[in-house]
């Protein structure tokens, strides 16, 4: 884990410190889950920072692993780390701050003004950093690190399915909620939330979203288990799993819309 930090650290000191960071808030919203029993739309109001705080640190440690790999991109990858990082604390302090506040943060424009351009800065935010995530992918599609084929072609893979998942919050932001076929906030799964008795967009946003760490790993297994297959080889492995990937997610969102729970219980 030492290694790991270190070369972490090495690759993006800034994301590093960044992901750092929302693991401790992640922890602190833990304790106030336990501590705090208010509650948003029926669901304890930590829940949501805690979820985000976690989801950003994975987020901001894999985004700048990746940076690490575009050796000949220095000032590229500088403005990509600012951006991401200038995006994603805006969000966590805007959704924090709402929390903190007893409301929602995300889709609550009809409560009065602030809270409609909170949410609109949210918006502007997560639009930003996706088109950050889209000017690494654009880096890597017209570079080739030194890395092995599999691992280049599950980025490449992971970040234009990510790229799609962010794409999908354009679709929450126009039907206003996460939840097709019920009001946000109904039965749900334990601490995720998920609708259990009626669609709900962010199942296919989350497996779209972590496409991003799990087709990279994959590939690196291909490099390490395969280094004896051809390029074309590797390339065929990881397409063939990142093609099912991508369907699934499809699929997801499609349930999503027309209203089916992913369990339903």
């Amino acid at each position: 884990m030492t290694e790991w930090w270190r070369q972490l650290r090495s690759r993006s000191r800034l994301l590093a410190d960044l992901g750092a960071a929302h693991l401790a808030l992640s922890v602190l919203f833990l304790l106030l889950i336990a501590l705090d029993s208010e509650t948003i739309l029926g669901i304890n109001r930590w829940i949501k920072p805690f979820k985000f705080a976690s989801s950003i640190a994975i987020f901001v440690w894999t985004a700048g692993w990746l940076l690490g790999y575009l050796e000949d991109a220095e000032r590229q990858r500088r403005l990509i780390a600012r951006g991401i990082t200038l995006a994603l604390v805006t969000e966590m302090v805007l959704i924090t701050m709402q929390a903190a506040r007893g409301t929602t943060s995300h889709f609550n424009v009809a409560s009065g003004a602030f809270n409609a351009v909170v949410f609109s800065i949210m918006g502007t935010m997560i639009l930003f950093n996706t088109f950050l995530v889209a000017a690494l992918a654009r880096l890597y599609f017209i570079q080739r690190p030194p890395i092995g084929d599999g691992l280049l072609f599950g980025i490449r893979y992971g970040l234009l399915i990510f790229i799609c998942a962010s794409a999908e919050g354009v679709v929450m932001v126009r039907h206003l909620a996460h939840t097709v076929g019920a009001t946000d906030g109904g039965p749900g799964l334990p601490l995720i939330n998920w609708s259990t008795v009626a669609g709900d967009l962010r199942v296919a946003h989350f497996v779209g979203l972590h496409a991003l760490q799990l087709l990279p790993l994959t590939g690196w297994v291909v490099d390490r288990l395969g280094s004896a297959m051809t390029t074309g080889r590797r390339k065929t492995l990881i397409s063939s799993l990142a093609v099912p990937y991508a369907v699934a997610f499809v699929w997801l969102l499609e349930s999503a819309l027309a209203g089916r729970p992913l369990l339903r219980v």
